[in-house]
């Protein structure tokens, strides 16, 4: 019976012997609270002190001077553009509309950080300085003002953080619906808008008993010619729809595949939207309206299409709410115990 006791006793020393010490033990926590420390400190680095934060809103502010004193050409440029080209008269609410997205967004604001990598903002600043110069060497006015979102871009970036970076990232994006196109771009994209355009009107007229017949993008009915030109095309509208899609995205939280769905069906609502105002203007003409349908088909049928697309959206997002519903899962095993253990 003695063997026993004396394995147990060897057991014991050699636990005792493997065991940490008081002064290890104390070892051990200094060689933690530095890397605790440590951590502290990057936080602490990331976050402007009160006289770093004075000093970033002056550099700040002389920063953006700058920037409104060398792109204000670029404004009145696409100012004028947008007050003499109908398709691009929707460049006056971009800003707002950006600005208000930021507003909605406010209560998820990330805080403003300062580090190292907001330098990499200064590249960005750069780079849209690169992109001016290419555009005003090949006289490419678009290239002027995409330009304007990157260096808005770099601007954030350099003097808020990359959490405000991806926080603002959808309101600059959404910046660059109020850059016109190029012109070969334009050409491109209005000319079969034009026939589809022609098409469709023309098949919805003869869907409702007018004489309707299409030749190109002309549209004979009866004695009256339609001639779908390229402001009738339909390219505001679809400017106009993209935008709202891009709204709904961002203010509406959706599932991934809805969001894809959304994109897909701006061309159609597009197409639908300006088929309708192309529609009425035909209807007009036939009764007799001439001038009410000239006046309705430039000037009030072109904004009043803009809320049409809307609420087509509107029915877009209540047709998938109904067609998936959302199903909630249940932890059917954790109600089964919870109920065993109440008995």
């Amino acid at each position: 019976m003695a063997q026993p006791i004396r394995t147990n006793q060897r057991k014991r020393n050699a636990r005792l012997k493997t065991a940490p010490t008081r002064s290890q033990a104390s070892d051990n926590r200094s060689e933690i609270k530095p890397s605790k420390k440590d951590e502290l400190q990057e936080l602490k680095a990331k976050t402007p002190t009160g006289s770093t934060v004075h000093l970033l809103m002056v550099v700040s502010v002389l920063t953006f001077v700058v920037f409104v004193w060398s792109y204000w050409p670029t404004w009145m440029n696409l100012v004028s553009q947008w007050n003499q080209v109908p398709d691009y008269s929707h460049g006056f609410l971009v800003a707002p509309l950006a600005g208000l997205f930021l507003w909605i967004r406010r209560d998820q604001f990330p805080g403003i950080t300062f580090g190292a990598s907001n330098m990499l903002g200064l590249l960005i600043i750069a780079f849209a300085g690169v992109i001016r110069s290419i555009s005003s060497y090949y006289y490419l006015d678009a290239l002027d003002g995409w330009s304007i979102p990157i260096w808005i871009s770099g601007f954030v970036l350099m003097f808020c953080g990359w959490r405000v970076f991806w926080w603002a990232m959808p309101s600059m994006v959404f910046l660059i619906f109020m850059v016109p196109l190029p012109y070969t771009i334009e050409t491109m994209m209005a000319q079969p808008l034009q026939v589809v355009s022609t098409n469709m009107s023309s098949f919805v007229l003869q869907c409702l008993g007018q004489p309707a017949i299409t030749e190109g993008s002309t549209i004979l009915l009866g004695d009256q010619t339609l001639e779908i030109v390229r402001a009738c095309s339909g390219l505001r509208i679809l400017f106009g729809v993209a935008a709202l899609a891009f709204a709904f995205i961002v203010l509406f939280e959706r599932p991934f595949w809805a969001k894809i769905l959304m994109i897909a069906g701006v061309l159609p609502i597009a197409l639908l939207a300006n088929s309708i105002r192309i529609v009425m203007t035909g209807l007009l003409y036939q009764v007799g309206f001439d001038e009410a349908a000239n006046r309705i088909s430039h000037d009030v049928a072109g904004w009043v299409m803009i809320p049409l697309a809307a609420a087509f959206f509107g029915a877009l997002l209540f047709y998938l709410d109904r067609l998936f519903r959302r199903m909630e899962s249940v932890d059917t095993a954790g109600m089964v115990r919870a109920q065993t253990r109440r008995r």
